[in-house]
């Protein structure tokens, strides 16, 4: 039988070489440290292995390498898991061990699940693809003593595919519209830089599940795929678009600018989203009120390099690291000096993460003009 290719084929095998480059990107050792890049860069790779299979079936070069029949099913289940704790790790910053483990534990064990098809021989596997793509086409003579899909699960994975995805949809939903209310921003016009990045994937990802529910009802034998294999590789060249926007190549300086600049890779808005949130972290969590608090540690918690947030916030508050913990350090022992007008002033600051009593009151005559007891008197 002839090779099929076509405007559709080309199209798909574009994005499935697009979706590789892009992940070995987002999880490149130092990217990977954010948990966007690094559930982005897994979701990246199960779409490339999705639609690698697709290009396969549709084109027919799967019969050079039958031994990829039905490989990507496993990668087709984490894809709503990786969008869902993208979406989490947007809002929160980081999403914990266990509850990745928890919500890749499926894909996985259908992977295991999945064994005893995946060793099948290739006339078996020769049969499977031509059921759903070719049935006027002959059965190669093979003979299997059992059923290689006697689990409902796996013998239904298109089924669990919808549902998986329909599901993590609902919940990264749920996510973002709690997101839009805490910030008190419209969904159709959200200011904030991670809010319109919020919004940006819930419509393709919504765009993308009513295509392939579409797609899926009306071609229940998968003849339609590459219906959706070909939306997906769009979505792709959109976030490839996306990326090379916001790289710093575009925006070589002159050998004549200060020294800091031309070494510089951070964009305006990668500045704007990285002092979003800094403000957030320090005003939810307060880090600052720890004595041995320092940059680096700061530089982890917003998975960020220690060189980067330095510049950023020189660059864009104006301040140094030091300075600005100072300011956040007294703000909070105004208040507390307020709230709590019998605590002696040396507990007040340690409360707010300083050791010393002169070195608390230096800093906060210096930003305040007043001492610690002048402001409580006042």
């Amino acid at each position: 039988m002839p090779y099929h290719i076509d405007l559709f084929a080309v199209f798909i095998l574009l994005g499935v070489v697009q979706a590789i480059f892009l992940s070995f990107f987002f999880l490149s050792r130092e990217n990977r440290k954010n948990d966007v890049n690094f559930f982005q860069g897994l979701m990246l790779l199960s779409m490339a292995a999705c639609i690698l299979e697709i290009f396969l079936m549709y084109t027919g070069y799967i019969v050079d390498c039958l031994f990829l029949v039905d490989f990507s099913e496993p990668f087709a289940l984490a894809i709503g898991p990786s969008f869902y704790l993208m979406i989490r790790s947007l809002i929160h910053g980081s999403v914990s061990r266990k509850m990745q483990l928890v919500h890749y534990i499926f894909p996985v064990v259908y992977f295991f699940l999945l064994i005893p098809f995946l060793i099948q021989s290739n006339d078996f596997k020769y049969n499977s693809w031509v059921y759903a793509y070719h049935p006027n086409l002959p059965f190669r003579d093979v003979s299997v003593g059992y059923d290689p899909r006697w689990l409902w699960v796996t013998d239904h994975h298109t089924l669990m595919s919808l549902v998986s995805i329909g599901i993590y949809f609902l919940f990264g939903l749920v996510e973002v519209i709690r997101a839009f209310k805490e910030k008190r921003e419209s969904f159709f016009a959200p200011v904030h830089s991670v809010l319109k990045k919020l919004r940006s994937g819930i419509l393709h990802m919504t765009s993308a599940t009513v295509i392939i529910f579409v797609v899926k009802y009306l071609n229940i034998d998968d003849t339609g795929d590459h219906l959706f294999a070909a939306y997906i590789s769009f979505t792709i060249y959109l976030t490839s678009f996306n990326v090379i926007s916001h790289s710093g190549f575009f925006r070589q300086v002159a050998l004549s600018e200060p020294q800091k600049y031309k070494s510089s890779g951070v964009t305006a808005d990668a500045q704007k989203e990285l002092l979003d949130k800094l403000a957030m972290l320090m005003t939810r969590d307060k880090p600052f009120l720890q004595s041995g608090f320092s940059l680096p540690e700061l530089a982890g918690k917003l998975n960020t390099t220690v060189h980067v947030l330095s510049q950023v916030i020189n660059d864009g508050l104006g301040k140094s690291f030091f300075e600005m913990v100072a300011e956040y350090r007294v703000e909070e022992a105004k208040r507390l000096l307020k709230e709590q007008p019998h605590v002696k002033v040396e507990e007040i600051a340690e409360q707010v993460g300083y050791n010393s009593k002169s070195s608390f009151n230096t800093a906060f005559k210096k930003i305040s003009g007043k001492t610690p007891s002048e402001f409580r008197s006042a």
